[in-house]
């Protein structure tokens, strides 16, 4: 190779992303080693601060489901880095969009089904995976309630759903990349987050239902502390429901979902079977927390500017030879007016796709850190309003009921965890709210 091929922007693309797979891939295989490490050290005995509430038999158990769980996601890393190369600097994203150039000829039609078919044989190269965790790992710790008729059946309906709604936005923006001229992704942006927000408004009347079931909240008593919660925290919803979600798994959560007039409270069936009307009550304070803070809103607005820092950088990528080659693609770019022309618009788009989580993987801590530091700040309020009692009782319940380890790696934590540890949440808790 001359060495002014080992310095072009081309080639220098191609030995920083290779550099950053490999250096992902070594931290991410260091920081699960620690993690389950970390967590069999600590397997043997339940730490002093939860002795009275937890038995050794969930501390194991929770202990055993993280060192599952954490093992398995070893295999997905190494995969995942090794898929990533064969997409890109093995040349497979450049072979699938060959045979299909050749087969549809350049055009949308060609754009459209280099994307579905990127997303078809990415889904199957994940499947296994997905259904060890599934009908294996959840199956073998008691907390898989699916069958195979009912996971083939949401797999058809997201399938359809993907499609019916994916396409069109793709095609869309497609259309913007060729037809909006050099601020196409300021365009594409302002499409990108109009879908966003139209999605939080129509997914839980049309798109959840599809999926669950969902009845009004009859526990009167239940109901009743809900109501007068929301109302001294001044906040509104369209309706509080309950999910089947022990249909499919025995976890349980509680959420809002929608936005703006169309907001919902949703519980889990399986979270009221296991919480006191009180703990219900303190968990719906501790996500009242999040909108009294703002912490929602402020992740709206950060997705938008990070969205519109996205599509910037996008922009100008897109019309960069290197871009392409630097990543394994043989792009259509040519100076010659009077030369066919060959849209590279859905190449970009996968590319940018691929590439980005590779370098921003580093960042990842800056808003593991930030989402934990809400979730104090949510819990402080749960506690000003509610028995702060019942939100430390109700926090030990679901950690035990989801196997969720009492002994994280400290580092692992500060890398990867959106949710403080229990030690570390209770610690913050006033005494007179311990358990």
């Amino acid at each position: 190779m001359p060495i002014s091929d080992a310095f072009s922007p081309s080639s220098a693309l191609t030995i920083a992303f290779a550099a950053a797979i490999c250096a992902g891939l070594l931290l991410k295989f260091w920081l699960t080693s620690r993690q389950i490490r970390h967590v069999a050290m600590n397997r043997s005995s339940v730490p002093d601060a939860f002795a009275a509430r937890i038995s050794l038999a969930a501390h194991q158990k929770a202990a055993d489901y993280t060192i599952t769980k954490a093992r398995l996601s070893l295999l997905e890393m190494a995969l995942g880095a090794a898929v990533l190369m064969g997409w890109t600097l093995l040349g497979g994203l450049d072979a699938l969009n060959q045979v299909l150039l050749g087969a549809l000829g350049g055009g949308m039609v060609q754009q459209l089904a280099l994307l579905g078919a990127f997303v078809v044989i990415s889904a199957a190269i994940d499947l296994p995976v997905t259904l060890y965790q599934t009908f294996v790992i959840e199956q073998r710790f008691g907390f898989n309630k699916m069958t195979l008729a009912l996971w083939l059946a949401d797999l058809a309906k997201s399938t359809l759903l993907g499609a019916l709604i994916g396409l069109p936005i793709a095609a869309l923006i497609l259309w913007l990349m060729g037809a909006a001229g050099p601020s196409w992704w300021l365009w594409a942006w302002g499409l990108w987050m109009a879908f966003n927000l139209l999605l939080m408004v129509i997914y839980p009347t049309f798109i959840a239902p599809l999926f669950n079931k969902f009845q009004p909240l009859e526990d009167e008593s239940i109901k009743t502390r809900v109501t007068a919660l929301m109302q001294r925290c001044g906040f509104a919803a369209k309706g509080l429901f309950v999910m089947d979600g022990s249909r499919r798994s025995a976890h349980a959560n509680a959420y809002f979902t929608g936005f703006g007039a169309a907001k919902r409270v949703v519980f889990y069936d399986t979270l009221l079977r296991q919480l006191s009307p009180g703990e219900v009550e303190a968990v719906l304070a501790h996500e009242l927390g999040h909108f009294k803070h703002r912490h929602i809103l402020k992740r709206v607005a950060s997705l938008f500017a990070l969205s519109l820092a996205g599509f910037a950088l996008l922009g100008w990528l897109s019309t960069q030879v290197w871009f392409y080659t630097g990543l394994g693609v043989r792009p259509y770019i040519s100076l010659d007016l009077a030369a066919p022309s060959v849209p590279n618009d859905a190449l970009a788009l996968l590319l940018f796709l691929l590439a980005v989580p590779v370098f921003t993987l580093f960042i990842a801590p800056v808003f593991a850190g930030l989402s934990r530091r809400h979730e104090f700040e949510a819990d402080a309020y749960a506690v000003a309003q509610t028995n702060g009692a019942d939100l430390s009782t109700a926090l030990l319940k679901l950690y035990e009921d989801n196997a969720s380890t009492l002994t994280p790696d400290p580092v692992y934590v500060k890398f990867y965890y959106s949710h403080p540890p229990a030690t570390e949440r209770l610690a913050r808790m006033p005494s007179s709210a311990q358990p």
